[in-house]
């Protein structure tokens, strides 16, 4: 029982499932496809930057799609060894 005394363990503020569905849709559906489990706290802050950046929801979820695809290739290594294949 000590983990419940962890601090990452607190529970979180909110309900997720109405933040996920306060989302845009065309954000849910990409994250309906994504290779991570993004947060929609996450999700809602990347989507704003990159619409902010990009002022076009399609290039919006092209610069999610590279922040995807840039984390999987960084994190490929470290969570299944150099010698998989995609740890280039």
């Amino acid at each position: 029982m000590r983990n419940l005394a962890s601090p990452r363990a607190r529970a979180r503020a909110g309900d997720p499932m109405r933040d996920h569905d306060a989302l845009p849709p065309a954000l849910r559906q990409w994250a309906a496809q994504a290779a991570l489990p993004w947060s929609a706290r996450s999700l809602r802050r990347a989507w704003t930057r990159a619409l902010a950046r990009t002022g076009c929801p399609d290039a919006a979820l092209h610069r999610l799609a590279a922040a995807e695809t840039a984390t999987l290739a960084r994190e490929t290594a470290r969570v299944w060894g150099p010698g998989y294949p995609r740890a280039d």
